[in-house]
């Protein structure tokens, strides 16, 4: 009589190395989906694009929260090993800050439940961002591993809790959180500028993660619209600027970053894509015009094509199996 092998589940593999870095696809389609709300408005353009958008930003997160969920309980030491990572380990701030984002998506329907997803991740990303942070005041960090990755943990997170805070009505929590992000990124730019402009070039794993550069100024400008009101003022026109001129850096860089087949890694660059059209959007909505609506135009046809063809390339399996590999491979 023959024993029956165990058969592994293609489920519980995904458990066990499901990378806390696939979050980013939520922040690229939520924020697309935001720039789709706001161009239905300006445009008169159909209202359930970026409601469908959203709706499938809603249906990746909740796979993704399940599987990573599922890897902390049965694949907990891979899990305590990103966690412990002194670069992954930033990645795992997407999971509160996506969760806000879907707070947003959902805000239109239900507002209570919108409430709830809020307060759970920006509760979230504030406790991580905290410990984060402590850990880095206590030093001992190697200066070749700094890396634009450092913002998530409290730029993004505050950032995206003042967005979100703000359009839920509470714009005096907004503002507090847009004070923690804006002053953690001005300390945290001018560390990571120093290890890019006098170390080595960043190895070929990590190169995409400089597209996280673009996201502090265009998020960050967002975050200003959504706790002020009135015509826009110079501060974000200022913002607005930066992030354009971090944009064409990044242009001018694309060949060099792109040394390496497409993983989950590249959507580091679609928050700031779809973050810099979504400021464009909202700096016109708030009564902006000439050069700012050709640019908002420009903006929203360039962060349509880049997530429509990131999201593309990431449904093929080979790509999704060469993003798990990497992630092992920086794990050990």
């Amino acid at each position: 009589m023959r024993k029956s092998r165990p058969k592994p589940t293609l489920l519980k593999d995904y458990r066990a190395i499901i990378p806390a870095s696939f979050f980013g696809m939520i922040l690229g389609l939520a924020g697309l989906g935001s720039c789709w709300r706001v161009a239905a408005k300006l445009w008169h353009l159909p209202t359930w694009i970026g409601e469908a958008i959203m709706l499938l930003t809603i249906a990746i997160w909740l796979v993704l929260l399940l599987l990573y969920v599922g890897k902390w309980l049965w694949a907990r030491a891979d899990a305590l090993a990103e966690f412990e990572h002194p670069v992954l380990c930033c990645f795992i701030s997407l999971v509160p800050v996506s969760t806000m984002l879907v707070a947003l998506a959902i805000a239109p329907y239900s507002r209570a439940i919108a409430i709830t997803l809020f307060v759970v991740g920006a509760i979230g990303q504030l406790s991580f961002g905290v410990y984060r942070s402590g850990q880095l005041w206590m030093g001992g960090r190697k200066p070749e591993i700094i890396t634009p990755i450092l913002y998530l943990s409290t730029v993004a997170g505050s950032f995206v809790s003042a967005i979100v805070a703000s359009t839920l009505g509470y714009r005096e929590w907004g503002q507090l959180f847009f004070g923690g992000g804006l002053f953690s990124w001005l300390a945290l730019e001018s560390m990571i500028m120093q290890r890019l402009y006098l170390l080595e070039a960043l190895p070929k794993p990590l190169r995409p993660t400089l597209g996280i550069q673009l996201a502090p100024p265009a998020v960050g400008c967002v975050a200003y619209l959504s706790i002020t009101s009135g015509q826009p003022d110079a501060f974000a026109q200022f913002l607005f600027g930066y992030g354009l001129l971090q944009g064409l850096i990044l242009l001018r860089l694309l060949p060099w970053l792109f040394q390496q087949p497409f993983t989950a890694t590249y959507w580091a660059f679609t928050l700031g894509i779809a973050a810099l059209s979504l400021a464009s959007l909202r700096l016109v909505e708030r009564g902006m015009t000439g050069v700012m609506q050709e640019l908002a135009l420009l903006l929203f046809m360039g962060a349509n094509s880049v997530l429509k063809n990131s999201f593309t390339k990431n449904l093929g399996f080979t790509r999704i199996l060469d993003t798990l590999f990497l992630t092992k491979v920086l794990l050990s």
